[in-house]
């Protein structure tokens, strides 16, 4: 049995600043992506996830995951962290938030049936709060 690939940290670093892929960083210290990835991460040199947990509070089942209103606030959640998404799927999302909040209309979720669009409770929607962080965050960029 030979000797475990290791990744040098500094080598890693420098390969990185240099744009290479993960797949390419792979082949060259001959370990798996996922050994890549984690050794990124234990160097600091992953990026940050972002948690859409506020804009998304559902367990969203498999089938409804990535579905336009998933989809639509994963992006306004991804612009109130300051990483907003290309501008065209941006641009989707608040113009379904906006039409949404003048509809005074919000979004539920079920399980077993997805996403639908319901009257906004007068306590406030929960997709005007989301749009309302994008547009807070994106005003400041």
């Amino acid at each position: 049995m030979g000797r475990k690939p290791t990744i040098d940290r500094d080598e890693l670093a420098r390969l990185v600043t240099e744009g290479r892929s993960v797949q390419e960083l792979a082949a060259h210290f001959g370990v798996s992506v996922s050994g890549v990835l984690q050794a990124k991460r234990a160097a600091g040199l992953a990026k940050p996830m972002l948690d859409h947990s506020a804009a998304l509070p559902w367990k969203l089942a498999r089938a409804h995951a990535q579905s336009g209103p998933a989809t639509n606030l994963r992006n306004l959640s991804a612009a109130a962290q300051g990483k907003p998404p290309a501008s065209d799927r941006l641009n989707t999302a608040l113009r379904w938030a906006q039409r949404l909040v003048e509809e005074g209309l919000d979004v539920r979720y079920d399980p077993g049936e997805g996403f639908s669009e319901v009257p906004a409770p007068p306590a406030g929607s929960h997709v005007a709060t989301v749009l309302a962080a994008a547009r807070k965050a994106l005003e400041t960029s």
